[in-house]
């Protein structure tokens, strides 16, 4: 895929991320093709921190990977006795108590918690493979559009552990608890139709159209006025931990407060 982004100075270029901002749009590239956008804790921790660099100007984040994969899970090095240089190995994790291993795994998730933040909309570019956590970067995003080629698959349990990056609450929002568990516990790849039709997906394009459907989708977010955004995205997000009559009460109090500010009666 090539770079929309390649023109503009990055506000972040490091550890295989690069940020780019563009006014109200940010782009965030994976930039390492040549291991399909595989992912470390450097990784996550440059993920972490584009996240708090981005300017309030911001609107609409995408979230995209070069070459032909958008990320295709952990970096094997992972997994190995040795892992990887100054990180902690799965061998290091085991052998801390419940606390050590819980604020470990916490830092990690960092990288995957902002995209939801209610002052923007994330949008993910994702086409070939999304495997594991790369499956589980795009779930953290609000919007996922895919190419024709994507494969996503949640693998962790396939290897004796779980998916711990945050993946698990979004994808049965998405597709139900039966067909999230299916999806986890057999590690099967999941295609551009059924991530559509099962809510995974919101859009299915060709791969040489990716980059253009998402621009289209992020122009058209873009088109809304901004606080009427904010206030629906904090409606939907929290609807599902509300009963029907706290969300009326909610919507109520939400459109009280976009019709001071369209009067010009705001606080």
């Amino acid at each position: 895929m090539a770079s929309p982004d390649q023109d503009l100075a990055p506000a972040l270029d490091k550890d295989g991320v690069r940020l780019t901002v563009d006014d109200a749009l940010a782009t965030v590239t994976l930039t390492n093709p040549a291991k399909r956008n595989a992912q470390s804790p450097a990784l996550w921790r440059a993920l972490a921190e584009a996240g708090r660099l981005l300017p309030g100007s911001v609107r609409v984040v995408v979230l995209r990977g070069e070459g032909k994969s958008f990320s295709a899970g952990l970096d094997r090095r992972m997994f190995t006795p040795e892992g990887i240089p100054g990180e902690p190995t799965f061998t290091d994790l085991a052998r801390r108590d419940d606390a050590g291993v819980d604020a470990t795994i916490a830092a990690y998730q960092e990288a995957f918690t902002w995209w939801r933040r209610n002052d923007i909309v994330s949008i993910a570019a994702v086409q070939g493979h999304a495997i594991g956590a790369g499956f589980q970067l795009a779930l953290g995003c609000d919007l996922r559009v895919v190419a024709d080629d994507v494969q996503f698959a949640m693998r962790e349990t396939s290897l004796g552990l779980v998916p711990d990056l945050t993946g698990t609450h979004p994808l049965v929002g998405l597709v139900g608890y039966a067909r999230a568990l299916e999806i986890c516990v057999t590690g099967r790849f999941v295609g551009a139709e059924e991530a559509v039709s099962s809510g995974l997906a919101n859009l299915a394009v060709p791969a040489a159209e990716l980059d253009a459907a998402v621009r289209d989708l992020a122009a058209a977010v873009l088109a809304a006025p901004r606080d009427a955004v904010v206030e629906t995205k904090a409606l939907l997000r929290e609807a599902v931990d509300r009963t029907y009559d706290e969300q009326r009460a909610a919507e109520r109090a939400a459109q009280a407060r976009r019709l001071r500010d369209l009067a010009g009666l705001g606080e």
